[in-house]
């Protein structure tokens, strides 16, 4: 939107569909200006705007950029004066039976994002890293009841966080368990665990998971540099190690991944490169 309002020629790569994971959002609250609207209208909303601008959409998927900043995709072979890379993540999943049919429906990857639909009812979250932790104490305070499903006999995350964790009433740990089972209607409302080979059934109306995200940049490590778990480093939210490449959204190192904030970072961005590149 940013560069197409400044005449400047856009082309948009897209592997699949447009969106990326928030079109997989029931209902979106946390966003200014929209109280409710649910992910596939708000991602359909963005489509058509930057469509309307002259953007130019491709569904091609890029398999690499080569030395020479050509971005090479799947069936074309393109080159411009600077890229930007908003490749977002993916939610590392249980690879469960029915994990996919339930997304949006009793199971969610984002405690902040959905967590207000599940006031006064019991839910469960799944993992033991700082972000199981904080998702627990989070949905504590609006929940009923949390169970933290950890498969590991301890925690990964920082003491304080599981300090905290076992001070609340509300919040029961389960080591040495794995989730072998989704049940439901329309609705997902229990799971199955297993827990050293004794299965047991849990009634709940949300499941979170929370066992980390997986960024899609290691296509790109021969152009700019990437930390240990594949995110593309940048010291200031936007340069990358390649001063030709730009970076903006989930895909960065940073603190929070939310919509406001992958948005705010493609506003950013594009004033950077129209002063850097174009002035």
């Amino acid at each position: 939107i940013y560069a197409r309002r400044a005449a400047k020629k856009v082309l948009v790569l897209e592997a699949k569909n447009y969106g990326g994971q928030i079109i997989n959002t029931l209902d979106i609250e946390n966003y200014p200006g929209s109280s409710h609207i649910t992910g596939f209208d708000f991602a359909t909303n963005l489509y058509n705007q930057v469509k309307s601008l002259g953007c130019n959409i491709k569904f091609e998927e890029v398999i690499k950029i080569d030395d020479d900043y050509n971005v090479i995709t799947n069936k074309n072979i393109y080159s411009a004066k600077c890229i930007v890379l908003a490749t977002g993540v993916n939610n590392r999943k249980l690879n469960i039976e029915n994990e996919n049919k339930y997304i949006g429906k009793g199971l969610s990857y984002c405690a902040t994002c959905d967590g207000n639909f599940y006031k006064d009812k019991e839910v469960a979250v799944v993992g033991g890293g700082n972000t199981a932790l904080e998702d627990s104490l989070y949905l504590s305070d609006i929940a009923s009841f949390v169970y933290l499903i950890h498969r590991r006999d301890k925690f990964r995350g920082e003491e304080k966080y599981i300090e905290e964790v076992n001070k609340r009433n509300n919040i029961k740990t389960i080591f040495n368990s794995n989730i072998t089972k989704i049940n439901g209607d329309e609705y997902l409302d229990s799971i199955e665990i297993d827990n050293n080979g004794k299965k047991d059934i849990i009634n709940i109306s949300g499941l979170f998971i929370a066992i980390g995200q997986e960024p899609n940049n290691l296509r790109f490590n021969n152009v700019v540099e990437l930390d240990n778990n594949g995110y593309i480093k940048s010291d200031d939210g936007i340069h990358t190690s390649n001063k030709n490449i730009y970076v903006a959204g989930d895909t960065r190192v940073k603190n929070l991944r939310q919509l406001t904030t992958a948005i705010s970072d493609g506003a950013i961005v594009i004033d950077c490169i129209l002063k850097e590149i174009f002035m």
